[in-house]
This record gives structure tokens, sequence and C-alpha cells, in this order.
């Protein structure tokens, strides 16, 4: 069911155009940090609007995702340099290479083991690394899966999309994978994170659908009005939502537990929304390629 859209959004200005905001977290500092994938930057903007920025070298690292690690500091992917990167909420910044060439690392998110676990899209493995810097890694049972978001959920395991196997994946702390195929083909999985009702929550950007996996594996899919959205990256809030980009319709939109829908319009066309993100007083913000970071405010 499609509702009306009753939120307010405001955009802020955070780099050029050309930069490519792309994934957001909120920091242990109440601040939101988000990555510029072309211009090799770490943002910062307050819940104000002050923005601060971190170069990253090289200048063409395509740092991807971020989140906000066990020891209160931000780490994030580089998916061209191949590397795990750390930034301190004071802008110090430590880069750890990966021990597979060519990995390709895109997302990340803390464990439930005092570690951050990452996926290696261009590998095919999930890796692990420690906050000071020891980095183990786990082979997928697929080839050319493209292992692309992760999130840790209720159950201790890490949950994973596989973007081109259209398929789900779960890996225990010992590093055993169990694999749960997505019934639509070429459904492509991006961004998945931990729901308030004990199950995983993920977008398919091929098939314009948002999934449902229970911890024993039971799939429910809902499909978006506009199967063209291209829903990109997903967030739960703390009111038992789940909020998500459709990167191809200039949305965000938000998802309840049953599977009632409303989506709201961007300011800006054209916007190209990618990562979204829960902030402070249960407002929403989400990264939009042009330069802006916007804000959503739930009534």
């Amino acid at each position: 069911m499609l509702r009306p859209p009753t939120a307010p959004i405001a955009e802020f200005p955070v780099s050029g155009s050309d930069a490519g905001p792309y994934g957001i977290t909120c920091g242990p500092d109440s601040a939101l940090w988000f990555t510029m994938v072309h211009h090799g930057r770490i943002g910062r903007i307050t819940t104000d609007g002050d923005v601060t920025s971190y170069q990253l070298e090289p200048a063409s690292s395509g740092p991807s995702t971020i989140t906000t690690g066990p020891d209160d500091a931000l780490w994030f992917t580089e998916f061209r340099s191949h590397r795990i990167g750390r930034v301190t909420t004071t802008g110090d910044i430590t880069s750890f290479p990966l021990p597979t060439p060519d990995a390709g690392p895109f997302g990340i998110t803390a464990g439930p083991d005092e570690a951050l676990w990452f996926t290696e899209a261009s590998a095919d493995r999930i890796g692990r690394i420690t906050p000071d810097g020891d980095v183990t890694e786990f082979p997928l049972p697929l080839s050319g899966a493209f292992p692309s978001g992760i999130a840790t959920g209720p159950d201790g395991r890490l949950w994973f999309t596989m973007n081109q196997a259209n398929a789900i994946g779960a890996i225990g702390l010992d590093g055993h994978v169990t694999v749960y195929p997505l019934s639509v083909p070429d459904s492509a999985p991006v961004g998945i994170t931990a729901g308030p009702d004990g199950a995983m929550w993920f977008v398919e950007i091929g098939a314009g659908q948002i999934g449902r996996i229970a911890p024993d594996g039971k799939i429910d899919e809902f499909a978006l009005p506009d199967p063209a959205s291209r829903p990109h990256a997903i967030t739960a809030d703390a009111d038992g939502n789940c909020w998500f980009t459709e990167w191809g319709a200039n949305r965000i939109g938000r998802i309840t537990a049953d599977g009632r829908i409303d989506e709201h319009d961007l300011p800006s066309p054209s916007s190209e929304p990618h990562g979204i993100t829960l902030g402070p007083a249960g407002t929403i913000w989400t990264a939009l390629e042009i330069g802006t970071v916007a804000r959503l405010t739930p009534r």
C-alpha cells in the first residue's frame, strides 16, 4: 500500500557536484560522516550543517561505505585502493591494505566481536579486521557473487547481499557461510540492515523490491510502486520501520514491518540518493551524489 508523504526534507551542500557523496553513517560525536567516492575524501556534517572534510591518499582510493567501529572511530572501505580505512573524530586517518590483491572492499559493519566485517566484492570473500589492523579473510562458496552490503544480525551472524548471485548470505564468526537464493532473477540485492523485528531487510536494485529474511532463511519480498526505482541502501529506525533510498526515482522510502510503503520525493531533481542512516533525534540522513546531504524529519 502506498501512503502519501508527510515528512519535510532539508538539503545541505557538502561538496562539488563531481565529488560523489555515497556512504553515510551517524558517528559517535552525533555528526554525520560520509564518503566522497570520486574525490577520495571523508566528510563530516553536524546537525547544524557545518561541514569538514579530510583528504585520502591517493585521491582515487574510492571510499565507499562507512560505519562506526568499536573504538569510536569511523571505518570505511576503499574500493579502488583495496584497503580498509579508519578516521578518528579529530581527522587522523590510517589505511590498512588487504592480503588479497584487487579485493574491492565495499560494505562494512561493526561485528558482534569487537571487530569490523566487510565484503570483498571483487574477490568473493568476507573480511574481518580488528581495531589494530589484523585482517582475516573467508572465501565464499560462490564465484562471481559480488558481495556488497553487510550488517550484523540478531543471531550473531554477519548477513550480506550477493549482488550478482541473486542471494543473501550469512557468515558465522567461525567463517561458516550459508547461502539463501532469491526468487527473482537479476534482483541484484545491495544494501542490508538489521530490522527492528528480528529479521534482516534488504533492497533489490534490479527488481525494485524490498526484501525481508528471517534468521531461519524465510524470505518475503515487497514490490515498490515503481519497479524501476532502483532501491540502493536501507537502514532501520527506532519505531519499527526501515528507510531506503530509491536511486533511480529520486526518493526516500519507508516500509513498515507489515510491508506498507510510503515515499518522499527529494527536493532536487536527479539527486541520486545512495547511502542512508538514522541520525540524531530520529532523523533520516542520506548522501546525494550531486554534492549534498539530505535530512528527512519523520512526523
